[in-house]
């Protein structure tokens, strides 16, 4: 049970950092950005380019990172410059990626125990785990993301997705906003998928098939955490929710589950926080009008994440 919680765990952290990205689509932007299917091999894929080039592991992590924003780029200029739906243009870019994913390495599938990883580093922290490395890296991306959010283009990116008119109307161009937030969020996939890729040692190009399903069910399982709490920061609740994603999964395996199964258990599992969700409201009584009013005070708050 205990190398179960600390593998859970791992998993966990490295799927943290792809929610926090997808945090900043759907419920920032208030977009359903399907190209993260897409990123999160893509990064792995880059990962393994360059790591098997020789370059050092650290600086392959961070090239995937900026090749993930270059994908968001792909996304946001389709859904902007295009006028091509976000849903649409997030597929688009998905399949594109695809194809590129294979054309990066030559191969759909690419051992990497050969190679160097970010968690050789351990022994610098003399710890035998993964586990602490990755709490520094999320804590930083955590810590990192909560100061931009708090930035005048942090607080702007957050009012497009909650009222694109009053942005337009303080004269700023909402475009903007959501290119550096499609950019920033497919940035953060690609560099979780690039250390999934060094964490299982390997990179394969069905690593990103519902993907999104993770990122939702972690978001979703965040939100339930201290519902009506604004103290508790977005960025914390994907976390959180992400860690108790895997842990789930993680049971479901030790219970006798086949690990083919888990797709059908995720989206269980996002079936039944979303109702819980829905059902929290009604018991709240958000329906009439005093809790319509306090939602509504709740939404206003650009704090809230």
């Amino acid at each position: 049970m205990n190398a179960l919680i600390i593998t859970s765990l791992e998993q966990g952290l490295i799927f943290a950092i792809l929610a926090m990205g997808v945090l900043l689509t759907y419920k920032i932007l208030d977009i359903a950005d399907l190209s993260v299917e897409g990123t999160f091999p893509f990064g792995a894929f880059i990962f393994a380019k360059f790591i098997s080039m020789g370059v050092n592991p650290i600086i392959s992590t961070l090239i995937a990172f900026c090749f993930g924003t270059l994908a968001g780029l792909l996304t946001a200029t389709l859904f902007t410059k295009l006028r091509i739906k976000p849903l649409l243009a997030g597929i688009l870019t998905m399949t594109i990626l695809y194809s590129v994913n294979l054309k990066v390495n030559g191969k759909a599938n690419i051992p990497l125990f050969s190679y160097g990883s970010i968690f050789d580093y351990n022994s610098i922290l003399k710890t035998g785990s993964s586990i602490a490395i990755l709490i520094l890296i999320v804590l930083f991306i955590k810590i990192a993301l909560d100061q931009f959010l708090n930035t005048e283009a942090g607080y702007l990116l957050i009012a497009t997705g909650d009222n694109e008119s009053l942005v337009k109307s303080l004269g700023e161009n909402s475009n903007k906003y959501k290119i550096i937030g499609l950019m920033i969020a497919n940035g953060l996939v690609a560099l979780s998928g690039a250390l999934m890729a060094q964490y299982q040692g390997f990179v394969d190009i069905t690593m990103g098939s519902s993907i999104i399903v993770v990122a939702l069910a972690s978001i979703i399982i965040g939100d339930t955490i201290r519902k009506n709490s604004n103290r508790i920061k977005g960025t914390s609740r994907a976390i959180l929710g992400a860690i108790i994603y895997k842990i789930i999964g993680g049971i479901a395996i030790d219970l006798g589950l086949e690990p083919s199964d888990l797709k059908a258990v995720s989206a269980i599992i996002v079936i039944v926080f979303i109702s819980y969700n829905n059902f929290a409201i009604d018991i709240f009584g958000l329906k009439n009008g005093k809790g319509r009013e306090k939602y509504a005070e709740n939404k206003k708050s650009l704090k809230e994440f």
